[in-house]
Formats: C-alpha cells, sequence, structure tokens
C-alpha cells in the first residue's frame, strides 16, 4: 500500500482513525519518514522533523483537507 505518516493531530479524526482510515483505503500507515513515504499529512504540530524530512526525501505534504480528498471523504 502507498505509505502515508501522520505525525500530527487532526481536527476531523485522531491519529488513530487516520491510520485505520489509511488501512481501509489499502495504503500502509507509517510513523516515520523515509523515501518510501508517499505522503505526510501536516495537522496541527505535525513536529519539524517530520516535515523537514518529508522536505528532504521529497514527499507530498498534504493538510487535513487534502488528506481527506485523498481518501475520497472531502
Amino acid at each position: 500500500g502507498v505509505p502515508i505518516v501522520v505525525p500530527g493531530t487532526l481536527d476531523s479524526m485522531s491519529r488513530h482513525e487516520a491510520q485505520d482510515a489509511i488501512k481501509q483505503e489499502g495504503g500502509k500507515a507509517s510513523g516515520s519518514v523515509s523515501s518510501n513515504t508517499d505522503y505526510l499529512v501536516a495537522g496541527a504540530d505535525p513536529g519539524t522533523n517530520k516535515v523537514n524530512g518529508a522536505q528532504q526525501h521529497g514527499v507530498k505534504i498534504l493538510d487535513e483537507r487534502g488528506f481527506l480528498e485523498l481518501l475520497g471523504r472531502a
């Protein structure tokens, strides 16, 4: 599945709910950013290390709305 990291908090769901939603759509919820990561969801307080790591690896950074659109829930 598509590796997605959700390091921050989201308004519409908990991190656990977000990870479950990723798995339901056939993706892979990951805890760390690597060159294999496809998306980082930057909710509130995602942590600068994760965001910087995503930028260094060329990972697409989504806001919460973009994440919901990716899941088909927007």
